[in-house]
């Protein structure tokens, strides 16, 4: 899935999830000062952002699909390789880099295997591929009243919870079908504080991913009656949303 939206509108969406992960998900794929790094499926550059922090900006490279999102990790990021590109067909050597990374991207790839064995070709032996996604079943507290809400309304709506890697240990069997050795497994925590239901509820009106989709293909009625529905399900007020990821690393 190539995401045909501003960097801004993703920022708003999913951005302060992303910059909690990054940290972690570095932490999980060993990242330190002297390795090249690549940041596949970068998006506007949340994870570009903290391993820019860590090894520096001539030690990253950086690849996306979506033009737009190239084009803001361009401005954010300079002296960072930045590459249009799916994880498919990733525009590197063999062995080009100590390690590679993909954070909420797995389970975007039109084939997430072919996509982790590039991230493997492109990584040094003995180097680290890592990646994380949402565990859309059961643990991502932004989307699960929306997609509750929206499969009641309609039972023909398809959620994301099916999505690669989404359900305990299957990123985990991904890596292993992609030829990584010693591969781990484990979760990623996250969490959000809203100002109010509207201020959720607005976020998918931007047409970010699946969920932005969806509620873009409503007649407006429809809008309004999933609206409602996710509005029994949210408290008045302020609240915080966690958010868990499944998250695997294995040695290329």
């Amino acid at each position: 899935m190539v995401f045909a939206v501003p960097a801004d509108a993703y920022d708003r969406f999913m951005g302060r999830y992303s910059v909690q992960l990054s940290a972690a998900l570095a932490d999980l794929a060993r990242v330190r000062p002297g390795q090249r790094v690549l940041d596949v499926g970068c998006g506007p550059g949340a994870l570009t952002a903290e391993l820019v922090g860590r090894v520096g900006a001539a030690s990253v490279a950086a690849v996306d699909p979506s033009e737009s999102f190239v084009a803001a990790c361009r401005e954010r990021h300079p002296g960072v390789d930045v590459h249009a590109a799916p994880a498919e067909a990733l525009p590197f050597g063999d062995g080009e880099f100590d390690a590679a990374l993909a954070q909420l991207v797995v389970h975007f790839m039109r084939d997430p295997v072919a996509g982790l064995r590039e991230m493997r070709r492109v990584t040094r032996p003995g180097g680290t591929v890592a990646a994380c996604v949402w565990d859309n079943a059961e643990g991502m507290g932004m989307l699960r009243p929306f997609w509750e809400s929206a499969t009641e309304l309609d039972p023909q709506a398809r959620d994301e919870s099916d999505l690669a890697g989404a359900r305990p240990g299957h990123l985990a069997e991904l890596f292993r079908q992609a030829g990584l050795d010693d591969v781990e497994d484990t979760a990623l925590e996250a969490s959000v504080e809203y100002a109010s239901f509207e201020e959720w509820w607005g976020l998918f009106l931007l047409g970010v991913g699946p969920s932005g989709a969806y509620a873009a293909s409503l007649e407006p009625e429809r809008l309004v009656e999933l609206r409602e529905r996710c509005r029994t399900r949210l408290p008045d007020g302020r609240f915080v949303l966690s958010a868990r990821a499944w998250a695997a690393r294995g040695t290329a």
